[in-house]
């Protein structure tokens, strides 16, 4: 089970939004470099610096077959953070009624975004 400190920064490890494509790619199924440059559109360098990275923090794997390298999730936490990541709010959360410490008064006005 992962701490608190070590979810933090698989956070940080894949909020990269070319990060994010390739996981939702390997959450379909086992991928390989040639397949991100296709779907990207990125040059294979800047795929294999992306994969390195994830795979460094154990976020993803991969095993060679022939001449390829096959990229897999190994981390279980992914699927769930792409599903909250994609997931469609309706509406920002009301706001309260009053203070919550001194209960006086009524929330003045509109939030600040």
């Amino acid at each position: 089970m992962r701490s608190f400190d070590r979810r933090i920064e698989l956070l940080r490890v894949v909020a990269h939004p070319l990060r994010i494509k390739i996981l939702e790619e390997l959450a379909s199924g086992v991928k390989c470099v040639s397949d991100f440059q296709n779907f990207l559109g990125i040059s294979q360098p800047n795929v294999s610096q992306h994969l390195s990275i994830m795979r460094r923090y154990g976020v993803i794997d991969y095993y060679v077959d022939g001449r390829l390298r096959c990229y897999f999730l190994k981390d279980p936490i992914i699927p769930d953070v792409i599903k909250i990541i994609r997931k469609d709010y309706a509406d920002e959360l009301p706001a309260p009624a009053c203070c919550p410490v001194t209960r006086k008064g009524k929330y003045p006005g509109e939030r600040r975004k």
